[in-house]
C-alpha cells in the first residue's frame, strides 16, 4: 500500500529490553521473523525504498541505526508486524495524533513534530490522553514483545510473507527433481541450483526457497518453511514447519520451529526445536537443546528486565543464542537456556540456563572472554563471509561487554 510521502522512523519502546539478549546490537525491527525481517515487511508494506525508514532505537546503536528527522515525522513500533488494516490507521494520522492500542497500553504509531529524544519517549513510554485514536478492536496484529514470539509466531509469519512478496519460481527443474507432497502453488523458488532428491510438504504451509539457496540430497522439509538467500540445506536434514533459515547460514540435523537471524551455522547433526540463533553464531557438531520439560511444567527462562527466571507460561522451549556466540561440539543445552551476546561454551553436561555475554566456559564455571580476543575470532569469522568487523560495530560490542561487567550478571549463571 502506497503511503503519502512522510518520512518515516521506526521506534523501540519496552519490547527491545524484553528481546534481550538479541537485540543487545540490533534495533527489534532488524530480527527476522518469517521470510523477512521486520523492517523490510515495513518496507514492502509501505512500498517506499529502505533509505525512507531510519531508527529511534538505544543511543548505543545510534551511530549504526541512524536517525533521521523531518518537520514531521510518522513514529510506527517497530515491534509491530504490519498489515493492510492497520496501514490504513496508520495512515489517516495527522500531526498529533496517536495510535494507542488499549488492551495492551502500546503505542502502535503517531505523527510528530517533535524532535527532542527525551519528549519522543515520554511519548512512546506513556499512556495517551482520552483524545489518543485506539486501535479498531477488530484490526488483530502481531508484536514481538518477548523472545518465545520470534518462533511462536514464525509459521503464521512466513505464510503472510509469502502471500505479500510477489515471488515467482524460476526454477522449474526443481518440480521434476523433487518429491513435493502437497501444491506446488505452495512453493516458491528463486534459487538456480541443482535441488533435487528432496521431500518437500506444503500439507502445513508454504515453502519459501531463495536465491542462491542449495538444499542437498536426502533431506525432508516441512511448511511453513522458509530458507533465505545462499544458505544451505547439508545432507539427510530433517526440518519440521515453522522454521526459518536466514541468509548465509548452513543447516543439518533436526530441526523444529527455528529462526536463525543470518551468517549463522548448525551444519550437523543434533536438534534444535522452539529456538532463536542471532548473526554470526554456530553450534558444533551433536550440539542438542532440549525443548521440554521431563515434567511437562512450564519453562522458566532468564529475562533481562527482571534480572532473573520468569516463566513463559508455555511447555515448549528451547535455545535463544545472542549473536556472535558459539558452542563446542557435543554441547547439551537445557530448557529454556539464553546464550548472551559473544559467549563461548564448552564442556561435558549441561552449562547454566542462562550464559552472560562475553562468558568463556561451561558446566565446571566460566570465565571473561577476553573483549580484544572475542574481536579477533569475530573479525575472523565476518572475513570468511567477505565482511569487514566495523569500528562502530566494534564499539557497540564494547558497550555490551562493559555493560555485562557493570550490571554483574556473572551472578546470576545458575541453573
Amino acid at each position: 500500500m502506497e503511503m503519502e510521502s512522510v518520512n518515516i522512523v521506526l521506534f523501540d519502546d519496552q519490547a527491545w529490553n524484553n528481546l534481550l539478549p538479541l537485540t543487545f546490537t540490533k534495533p527489534v525491527a532488524e530480527l527476522r521473523v518469517g521470510i523477512t525481517t521486520i523492517f523490510e515487511k515495513w518496507v514492502n508494506h509501505l512500498d517506499v525504498f529502505n533509505e525512507e525508514i531510519s531508527y529511534l532505537t538505544q543511543l548505543h546503536l545510534s551511530d549504526q541505526f541512524v536517525l533521521k528527522l523531518e518537520e514531521v515525522n510518522l513514529f510506527i513500533n517497530g515491534s509491530v508486524l504490519p498489515n493492510e488494516n492497520l496501514i490504513q490507521q496508520i495512515s489517516a494520522l495527522k500531526n498529533g495524533d496517536i495510535l494507542f492500542d488499549d488492551k495492551q497500553k502500546v503505542v502502535i504509531a503517531f505523527k510528530s513534530d517533535i524532535t527532542d529524544r527525551k519528549a519522543l519517549f515520554e511519548i512512546i513510554n506513556g499512556i495517551p490522553n482520552e483524545k489518543a485514536i485506539l486501535l479498531e478492536k477488530e484490526n488483530e496484529y502481531l508484536r514481538i514483545s518477548e523472545l518465545r514470539h520470534i518462533f511462536e509466531y514464525n509459521a503464521q509469519a512466513i505464510v503472510s510473507d509469502f502471500e505479500s512478496l510477489e515471488q515467482v519460481a524460476i526454477n522449474f527443474d526443481f518440480f521434476n527433481n523433487n518429491m513435493i507432497i502437497g501444491n506446488e502453488d505452495d512453493i516458491s523458488v528463486m534459487s538456480e541450483e541443482d535441488i533435487s532428491h528432496v521431500c518437500f510438504n506444503t500439507e502445513g504451509g508454504p515453502i519459501y526457497i531463495g536465491q542462491g539457496v542449495k538444499i542437498m540430497e536426502g533431506s525432508y522439509i516441512r511448511g511453513p518453511f522458509a530458507i533465505c538467500d545462499h544458505s544451505v540445506v547439508k545432507m539427510a536434514a530433517k526440518i519440521y514447519g515453522g522454521t526459518t533459515i536466514g541468509p548465509y547460514s548452513k543447516v543439518g540435523g533436526e530441526l523444529n520451529n527455528v529462526v536463525i537471524q543470518s551468517y549463522s551455522n548448525k551444519g550437523h547433526d543434533g536438534f534444535l526445536g522452539n529456538a532463536v540463533i542471532g548473526s554470526w553464531c554456530n553450534l558444533g557438531a551433536d550440539s542438542n537443546c532440549s525443548n521440554l520439560k521431563n515434567n511437562y511444567a512450564d519453562v522458566k527462562m532468564w529475562r533481562y528486565p527482571n534480572m532473573d527466571y520468569v516463566s513463559t507460561e508455555r511447555q515448549f522451549c528451547g535455545l535463544i543464542m545472542g549473536d556472535h556466540s558459539k558452542c563446542g561440539i557435543n554441547t547439551m543445552f537445557n530448557t529454556g537456556t539464553v546464550v548472551g551476546v559473544s559467549a563461548n561454551v564448552f564442556g561435558a553436561g549441561f552449562p547454566p540456563k542462562f550464559i552472560p555475554s562475553f562468558a568463556w566456559g561451561g558446566p565446571e564455571g566460566f570465565q571473561t572472554y577476553k573483549f580484544d580476543k572475542a574481536i579477533e575470532t569475530a573479525q575472523r569469522v565476518m572475513l570468511r563471509r567477505s565482511h569487514d568487523l566495523s569500528k562502530i560495530e566494534k564499539n557497540i560490542l564494547k558497550f555490551i561487554f562493559e555493560m555485562t561487567e557493570k550490571n554483574r550478571f556473572w551472578e546470576k549463571t545458575v541453573v
